[in-house]
């Protein structure tokens, strides 16, 4: 018997799992706002050279707007539909004002913008771009924002990930909810780019503590039947969530009161998420079984089983999590999932896999204003295309298999992004619907290597397997936003890049097993054996062990490794990223 059936003597998914799951899936609603906060914080609204303070009109007949005035100060750009961005006239040129004015400037004077710019105000009201003008030559440092948050990301994997595995999932639950909360409403006063950029970095390392837990707080007080159905509605909330922030950022145009208004909230989350309980897996594991006992015991009140009890005592409870104290002295490292040809191949691959759909993913996600649409709008759409893609995907792995799906996802994402190159700017409605269907296609290709990163590492290494490779998940977050940066040498130079990616990471997705209707393997030794036919130098030392009747640490044969009591909590990992 393991925890999973002393859940169900408790009541099962009762009272106290409703409650505990609402209070961890509802804050997700607004944390999926963090991600993506610098498309509009960090807005870039248009803009012109702000004109010398010494223009004069004295020499014109007739009275002119500032719209007519600024064609005798700045010159058009290179697609000579718009003016400049970065450039004014040395002198003013008067003559241009008239509408039949047609004539060469190339050969005009030009420079800088010496007294700054002047920003629109009716898409936002206030940017850090337009605060710090980060436009120009500082362009690229707009684009450092999010590679700079991303990076944080990383870090609070490594870091809260081992801190949650010493001091308890909950205990780091609510330190990365107070750390965004204080640090991301100290963002909203950055009297800098650098204080803000530091803030960012640490909210960034919050959210992974948060990422990293939710899931584990969400299924480790629920029973087995149940975890897939509780991880999908963590990952549902997520995308729910990016559809209540296109909402937020119409109302709050202020990059200030925005960023106030998606970080304050988490202090109250703080204290909501105080009212759940640690992880009794986890206490037992850690040896901690007296407050395991008090916790097992709360949520059978809470559930309604008060006569359970009396029942649970201690010996009952180390019964039941016997298995799991046997595979938690285990030792396997990020280092067995390359000793071996086959888990090589596997880890190799989905490192690709998992790089290119993230690097994909953001570089439509983090430049909405490309399109010409409403970036607003534009928002609302990406928000709610995740929904469909999800349950299509999910439904379409039953049939066609993981690798199918994986490749195509990756491979019709690559085709949708290499056709919108060519498609003209002024062709907006196509655009935008191609890019929504790529949205969707690099969110499927999520679901699919989530799931499918779970089936194909064995259980005794499959946590360390799958947090392995989604590390490069998030670096393919940090590079996706400088790449766009790429667009002044050359426009489609963007495109070509997530595109290429997409397709490197389909091909690599086509060297995977498949798993559709496979049993999960539960050692390294079984997917050798299943998948490539052979047999490791792993398999000959445990067969060397057996024979000589010592004990050879770190080697576990099948018959030692407990059921799959985890198998569920794998495949229906949220969409993190």
């Amino acid at each position: 018997m393991g925890f999973s059936d002393l859940l169900e003597e408790i009541g099962g998914f009762g009272r106290y799992q409703w409650i505990h799951v609402s209070v961890i899936i509802f804050p997700g609603l607004l944390l999926a706002s963090q991600n993506l906060l610098n498309n509009f914080v960090s807005g870039v609204p248009n803009h012109h050279c702000t004109l010398p303070a010494n223009h004069s009109l004295n020499n014109l007949s007739l009275q002119i707007d500032e719209k007519q005035l600024l064609k005798a100060f700045i010159p058009l750009d290179s697609s000579g539909n718009r003016l400049d961005r970065c450039r004014r006239f040395v002198e003013p040129q008067w003559y241009l004002i008239h509408s039949n004015s047609s004539v060469n400037v190339s050969h005009l004077q030009t420079e800088n913008c010496l007294d700054g710019w002047t920003f629109d105000r009716s898409e936002f009201l206030s940017t850090t771009v337009s605060e710090w003008e980060l436009v120009c030559s500082l362009r690229p440092l707009k684009r450092m924002i999010q590679t700079i948050y991303m990076g944080g990301v990383l870090v609070g994997a490594i870091i809260f990930g081992s801190l949650s595995d010493r001091f308890g999932r909950r205990s780091i639950y609510l330190l990365s909810y107070l750390q965004l909360a204080v640090f991301g409403s100290a963002s909203a006063f950055s009297p800098s780019y650098t204080f803000y950029c530091i803030f960012r970095f640490l909210c960034g390392m919050a959210m992974s503590g948060l990422m990293i837990n939710t899931f584990s707080m969400n299924v480790e007080w629920t029973p087995i039947r149940l975890r897939t159905i509780v991880g999908t509605l963590g990952s549902i909330s997520f995308t729910f969530g990016q559809v209540v922030m296109a909402g937020i950022v119409y109302w709050l145009r202020d990059w200030r009161k925005l960023q106030l208004a998606v970080s304050a909230p988490n202090f109250l989350f703080v204290a909501l998420t105080w009212w759940c309980s640690e992880s009794g897996r986890w206490m037992v594991l850690k040896g901690r079984t007296d407050e395991a006992l008090k916790n097992v015991h709360r949520v059978a009140r809470i559930n309604g089983k008060p006569e359970m009890v009396n029942k649970i005592t201690k010996e009952v409870l180390d019964s039941h999590v016997k298995k799991e104290t046997e595979m938690s002295r285990l030792s396997f490292t990020a280092y067995d999932l390359l000793k071996t040809r086959g888990m090589r191949r596997i880890s190799i691959c989905l490192l690709a896999v998992w790089f290119g759909t993230s690097f994909s993913y953001y570089g439509l996600a983090l430049d909405l204003q490309q399109f010409g649409v409403n970036i607003y709008l534009m928002q609302l759409i990406f928000g709610v295309v995740d929904i469909p893609a999800k349950f299509v995907v999910l439904i379409v792995l039953s049939f066609l298999g993981r690798r199918v799906s994986q490749a195509s996802c990756l491979f019709l994402a690559a085709l949708v992004i290499f056709t919108n190159i060519v498609i003209p700017r002024d062709m907006q409605a196509i655009r935008t619907t191609l890019a929504c269907l790529g949205k969707g296609l690099t969110a499927g290709s999520f679901t699919t290597v989530f799931l499918y990163s779970g089936e194909l590492f064995p259980t005794v290494i499959r946590q360390t397997g799958t947090g392995f490779v989604s590390t490069s998940a998030r670096v393919g977050s940090m590079v996706a936003p400088i790449i766009l940066i790429l667009d002044e040498v050359l426009p489609a130079l963007p495109g070509l890049v997530y595109g290429g990616s997409a397709v490197l990471a389909g091909c690599f997705a086509c060297f995977l097993p498949e798993t559709l209707k496979v049993p999960l393997p539960d050692t390294i030794e079984e997917v050798e054996q299943e998948w490539f036919g052979r047999k490791p130098i792993l398999q000959e030392r445990v067969s060397l062990c057996e024979s000589e009747a010592s004990n050879c640490e770190g080697v576990v044969s099948a018959e030692d490794v407990p059921l799959k009591e985890m198998e569920d909590v794998e495949r229906a990992g949220p969409n993190a990223f």
